[in-house]
């Protein structure tokens, strides 16, 4: 009996241990991504969730850890004894969550792969025909193999509205310059393959606090606007990530 007990408690301590080193882990990495002046775990995790989709969909069950952290190093009644221990689902929960902050995703694993985009010289037909296939309503634009920016669905639907005659359009001369005419400006950036994930919700951030609209992240191999896209990321798509581990 004594023999179990003790093997108990050193599983428990073993867990214990696990899960402070984990918590550590999570810690530091908040404080890297963070970067506020405030060392407290649960202030670095109320201000990122606002910032970072991923710290929000972990942000309930870090701030139960932290509690839980506090009875684990606070309250041991003994060396070696404590008086609240984590189970294994837990500590292998928080484990994950401390390798997912510590070794973010490259953002190129959650972008739209295989993007298409069109040049300054190519039939609006293809652009509907992109559109009617894949069912995609922004497209990177490029000029003399440099991207220019973007063209979107709406700025086709205005060029429509004002090129009809006798309730129809003709779109066989008409060519993608054509609509970028009717473009507001659609501001992008051009990344390299690799950036992380926690660093592309950075851009959508910082234009955020300047009152500006990123309408999406093109990744090319080495960040340059005449490299082909590898991938193209909105803020709707950080949005949409599943990060949930099991």
């Amino acid at each position: 009996m004594n023999m179990n007990m003790n093997m108990n408690r050193k599983q428990g301590q073993i867990l214990s241990e696990r899960f402070e080193v984990a918590f550590n882990q999570v810690h530091d990495a908040l404080r890297d991504i963070v970067q506020i002046n405030d060392d407290r775990f649960v202030v670095l995790v109320k201000v990122g969730a606002k910032k970072y989709q991923i710290i929000e969909t972990y942000k309930k069950d870090l701030e139960q850890y932290a509690r839980l952290r506090n009875a684990i190093v606070h309250e041991k009644m003994e060396i070696g004894f404590y008086i609240a221990e984590p189970n294994a689902k837990v500590v292998s929960h928080i484990e994950k969550i401390a390798n997912v902050f510590s070794r973010p995703n490259y953002a190129l694993s959650i972008a739209t792969k295989n993007v298409v985009y069109f040049d300054y010289r190519d039939s609006i037909l293809k652009v509907t025909a992109a559109i009617k296939e894949h069912g995609y309503s922004k497209f990177p634009i490029y000029k003399n193999k440099k991207c220019v920016g973007l063209l979107t669905s709406s700025s086709i639907v205005k060029w429509m509205a004002q090129n009809m005659e006798n309730s129809s359009v003709n779109l066989s001369d008409s060519h993608v310059s054509d609509i970028m005419t009717y473009e507001k400006e659609h501001p992008i950036e051009i990344v390299a393959k690799d950036i992380n994930i926690f660093e592309v919700e950075n851009i959508f951030e910082k234009a955020h606090r300047k009152k500006q609209k990123i309408e999406g992240v093109i990744i090319t191999e080495h960040g340059r606007a005449d490299e082909s896209p590898l991938g193209m990321i909105t803020a709707w798509d950080l949005i949409q990530i599943d990060y949930t581990v099991d």
